[in-house]
């Protein structure tokens, strides 16, 4: 039976299915594996499902005489090198589809928490602050109506755009290749430069790949187009957006708010974010639903299985 590796704990009914077509090897807890962990495994599997803590970069794949997938457990697959694996023969795959709609609605769930500024409202509560009813007590701004701008017009962007639909909002894009008149028009959405997007939109959200093109794509002098009222919200990689420059935009008033689910360093958050009443910070739980960790899960082990049975896999991920 062949030998697989998983680096984290998965939902309880992909672990069974996993443990009646393998032989498992692997870390029994929800914590990140380690680099001298995942070293020892590479050595002797022929799968590995992996999640996006997990670097498996060329030296990691050098080690290993019998890999022949790497199943990421994630839409993004940018902490494996998918190029040194390709040159070795190893399939990499990832996990589409399965976790838009969990994606957008958190998406959803961010702009509407910056813009009506929910979690300060929250903390009044619970903390016993609240005074009663006043007419400028936490004023956010309206979502309805307002101009909704989308970096990133794949899977998940557009089921963003779809859900803008219900707030009539007018929906604008950014992304390497237009969409068709007919997906524009089903989306109501129009393609516009990325230096327009950022102008005219009231609410910026992030949804493209963090690859060498988009890592720092939004920095001081692209936040510094966005107007003083607008908010920015990022659920796809923390890397696309220079974070330095968000904090400063957001320290002095240049940005009114931003809604992260996302960071370049993750698990740290830097504390002047922390510092920050204007900032929604969630812990990467954009795919967070019972029904969308499954799925990935089984989308997983579905790869893995092709891959070791000879067949193509169903998400195998291009080089990058």
């Amino acid at each position: 039976m062949a030998i697989v590796y998983l680096s984290r704990c998965l939902p309880e009914s992909v672990m069974g299915e996993f443990a009646r077509r393998f032989t498992l090897i692997g870390r029994s807890t929800d914590h990140p594996a380690t680099r001298a962990e995942l070293l020892e495994a590479v050595a002797v599997v022929d799968a590995m499902a992996v999640t996006l803590a997990d670097h498996v970069d060329a030296e990691l794949l050098q080690k290993a005489p019998r890999l022949k997938v790497v199943a990421v457990y994630a839409v993004g697959h940018d902490n494996v090198d998918v190029a040194a694996a390709t040159r070795r023969g190893i399939v990499v795959t990832n996990t589409p589809e399965v976790l838009t709609d969990a994606t957008a609605d958190l998406t959803w769930a961010l702009i509407l928490a910056v813009a009506r500024r929910i979690p300060e409202a929250e903390r009044l509560v619970r903390e016993g602050k609240w005074e009663g009813w006043a007419p400028t007590q936490l004023l956010g701004g309206d979502v309805f109506g307002k101009t909704l701008g989308i970096i990133g017009m794949g899977r998940i962007g557009r089921a963003v755009a779809q859900r803008a639909t219900g707030f009539r909002m007018n929906v604008l894009y950014h992304n390497p290749h237009p969409l068709g008149p007919d997906v524009e028009r089903a989306l109501g959405a129009q393609g516009v430069s990325l230096a327009q997007l950022l102008q005219a939109s009231d609410i910026l959200t992030i949804h493209t790949p963090l690859n060498d093109s988009t890592r720092g794509l939004i920095g001081k002098a692209e936040l510094s187009l966005i107007r003083r009222t607008g908010c920015l919200i990022n659920t796809a990689r923390g890397a696309i957006v220079d974070e330095p420059a968000l904090i400063e935009a957001l320290e002095q008033g240049v940005l009114a708010g931003a809604g992260l689910d996302v960071y370049p360093e993750e698990p740290r958050v830097n504390p002047r974010l922390l510092a920050l009443p204007n900032v929604v910070l969630l812990p990467h739980i954009g795919s967070a639903t019972h029904e969308a960790r499954v799925k990935m899960g089984m989308l997983v082990l579905e790869n893995i299985t092709a891959v070791l049975a000879g067949r193509e896999a169903p998400n195998r991920v291009g080089v990058a």
